[in-house]
Order: structure tokens, then sequence, then C-alpha cells
């Protein structure tokens, strides 16, 4: 959920009433029709909106209308065009959701592997001291002891047989009364990457940020913005929301230091391109150079983005001669030699 910015009040509500009524498939379909949608076979439409819901492919036939009130489409607009736009974002979804996994992987690693092994304690998290906001490490506390009593609450892990085994955590609860909590490594993996963000702005030391951020090609204060942007997206694509021209509100921030891969050349990310999804599949890949260098990630972008149409990209803010950079061409393999 997204939070005011520090001293912000909130907006105010609206002072409508919503009085408008649910509609059947078959009035949904003669909605489109009726505003110029070209909808050659109406049960196939009919099919799509009960296993899609209207309201989840409606924002996508935005781009295709007049921009007026009455939400009149442009002519000639077929229902396909709309579909093909709404299968192209699922698609994006994946690629970016695959960045995402490696790289939040890699954070919870760096962190359990850096203050386990630099205080020489498994159980380093259990310990206030390391922590700035003394209030936030003991809600750090809660999570991690709600998901303990959920777990010894509910049913065991299967584990009669050799193929299914019990959960590393359950494994712990039942073989260990102490510590009460589980070690570093078993207790990063209980939390949401919301709540991985917050533990990792919440060490109190800088040299312990510094050095976890490093592991991964990155400056502590890029790191911290980064996870929070990243928050953002990943619950985007995890609740199937739209993301390729969607407003994330928190936004990466560009780095200065030359440690950090980036963009070869300060005019690849243009102005209108910051406040897109640009910089977030750039900071995407300027991780995976560090995390995971043999990945092909930047090549499967490639293929899913280019043959786009113009519309596509300048609602992700991708600039037109986006791969010619060479901090994106180094991976992409294009013309007769590229893989299928």
């Amino acid at each position: 959920m997204a939070r005011p910015h520090k001293n912000q009040s909130p907006r105010p509500r609206g002072a409508l009433t919503y009085d408008k009524p649910p509609l059947d498939l078959d009035s949904l379909v003669d909605r489109m029709a009726d505003r110029g949608l070209q909808i050659p076979d109406r049960p196939r439409a009919a099919r799509y909106l009960r296993h899609i819901g209207y309201y989840r492919l409606s924002p996508y036939t935005i781009p295709f209308q007049q921009g007026r009130s009455d939400h009149v489409f442009d002519e000639s607009t077929q229902f396909d065009d709309v579909l093909d736009l709404y299968v192209f974002d699922r698609a994006l979804r994946l690629v970016v959701l695959d960045a995402l996994e490696r790289i939040e992987v890699a954070v919870r690693a760096a962190l359990t592997d850096h203050m386990s092994t630099a205080y020489d304690n498994s159980h380093w998290y259990l310990d206030a001291e390391h922590f700035k906001n003394r209030g936030k490490h003991s809600g750090l506390l809660k999570i991690v002891r709600d998901i303990c009593d959920g777990r010894l609450s509910g049913a065991p892990d299967a584990g009669e047989d050799s193929l299914v085994h019990r959960s590393a955590l359950e494994h712990y609860l039942t073989t260990y009364r102490s510590p009460e909590l589980p070690p570093s490594w078993l207790m990063v993996e209980t939390l949401t990457i919301g709540q991985l963000s917050n533990t990792y702005r919440n060490l109190k030391r800088r040299a312990d940020r510094t050095t976890i951020a490093t592991s991964i090609g990155l400056t502590a204060p890029i790191l911290e913005s980064w996870l929070q942007t990243y928050v953002r997206v990943r619950n985007v694509c995890a609740h199937h929301g739209r993301l390729w021209n969607v407003g994330l509100g928190v936004y990466p921030m560009i780095p200065s230091s030359p440690t950090v891969s980036w963009l070869a050349s300060e005019s690849a990310l243009p102005e209108r391109s910051m406040k897109r999804l640009y910089p977030v599949l750039v900071s995407l890949q300027s991780v995976l150079d560090s995390v995971s260098p043999r990945s092909r990630w930047a090549q499967r972008l490639h293929d899913l983005v280019s043959p786009r149409p113009a519309m596509n990209l300048a609602g992700m803010g991708v600039p037109d001669t986006w791969a010619d950079d060479v901090f994106w061409s180094r991976h992409i393999l294009r013309g007769p030699g590229a893989p299928e």
C-alpha cells in the first residue's frame, strides 16, 4: 500500500456517490462495441471477459481511445488489439519477476551471510544493538515469532517418505527449544520483500549496510532506494496488475558511483523516461550484472520489447534506441545469429 511522503497530508476523498450498476458479460461486450471497438467474435470476447474480468482488461483499452469522456475507440480498433496489449503486459511481468527473484534471493543471502559471520552469531538479529529503531526491531521479532507460532499451530509438513521433506523452519521448531526463534538464514526466508527492505534499512551501522550492498554491486543508498522500488514492482507483478505504463510512485535512484553498473550515455535515459518503468528495468540489469553476469535476461527483455509498437515503448519510457547503449548491447545478440 502506498504511503504518503513525510510532511504530506492525505489527499481529500471525492464527493460523489458510486452508483454504477453491475453488468453481465453480454452487456459489457455491448458497451465495448457501442464505443466503437470492433468485435468480430462476440462469444470469444465474452469468454475472455469471463476469465480475465472486464475491469482488469479495461485499462488496456485506454491507449486505443480518442481521449474523450465517452471513451470512444479510435476507428478500426480491434478487440484483439486490446487483448494483445494485455498479453504483452503479462509476459513483461513474468520477465521482470524473473529478475526480481534473483535479486531478492541475492539480497537475502547477502544480509544473513554478512551479519552472521561479521558478528559470529547465527541469531544476530535478536540483538537490538544492530538496529537503529528499536520499535521496528521489536516489530521484526514479532513477525518472525508469529510465523513460528503459526507453523506450530498448523498441520505438520508432510515428511513420511523420501520424496517429501519437512520445511527447514518446521525442522528447527520441532527439534530445538532454544533459541526460541530460528537462525538468521531461516529468519530471512520468512520475510516478505517489504520486510526484508525494512530490515536492511534499519541496520544501525553504515559499514554493515555498505558491505551488504557492495556484495551485489551497489552502494548502500542505491540498494536502499532500489529495494523500495522493487517492493512496489513485485506487488504489482504478484497481484497481476498493469505494469507497462503504471505509475509506480517510487523510482530507483540514479547512481553516481562508477562502481555501479549503469547506462554508458547520459542521453540514454531522457527526462521523460524517469517516471516510467524503464529506469527500473535498467536497475534490474545492473544488479544482474553482479549477481548473475551470464544471465540471458537482457536478451529475453529485448526479444519481448523490440517488436512492440512505439506506443508500448513510450508507456514504459523506453527510448527508441535503447538497445544501442553498450550497457544493453553487450548482452544482446541481434540479426541472423540471434537465438530463436
